[in-house]
């Protein structure tokens, strides 16, 4: 048998609930609780980084999650993005995840208070040690929606090793 080194892009974005929406859900990035900005607006919890993160396990075992059974999850009323990561990691036949790379863009909340505590939530949702997740934040500076303040977009980097047969 053979190991290979293989990775993955996963992006996701959502926009924020609006005034005239109100909705008493609180805003989730990387399964945590983040204060300072109202919730996204989705079908789910709408966690743009789980999201990500769900899209760039896609990326390595080339079967959708979400748009697929995250939607089948929804419509039986699991909105948790951990459950939609739990389902991703499954399709990883003979991969392991080595590290994980996010980069959130938001004008608002201010995220670096957040960011130790995501990474941990991440880091023990995946079953990677905390060094081999990586989450940086930008404002944008207003040359975006999600610059603007009108949302947040996530994007997720996963590397792994791939075991081949010989």
């Amino acid at each position: 048998m053979s190991v290979i080194s293989i990775s993955a892009l996963g992006q996701d974005s959502h926009r924020f609930i609006s005034d005239i929406e109100k909705n008493e859900q609180a805003l989730l990035l990387g399964g945590i609780e983040v204060s300072g900005a109202p919730a996204l607006a989705g079908n789910s919890d709408a966690d743009v980084v789980l999201h990500a993160l769900c899209n760039a396990i896609s990326g390595l075992s080339t079967v959708p999650i979400l748009g697929h059974k995250a939607d089948e999850l929804c419509a039986a009323g699991i909105r948790d993005s951990k459950v939609y990561v739990r389902e991703a990691l499954r399709t990883l036949d003979n991969i392991k995840l080595t590290h994980l790379s996010f980069s959130i863009e938001a004008a608002r909340p201010h995220l670096s208070g957040s960011i130790p505590a995501m990474r941990i939530s991440v880091a023990d949702l995946v079953g990677l040690p905390l060094s081999s997740v990586a989450i940086t934040a930008t404002s944008g500076e207003g040359l975006t929606a999600f610059g603007r303040g009108e949302g947040i977009q996530c994007f997720c980097l996963a590397s792994a090793e791939k075991t081949l047969a010989d």
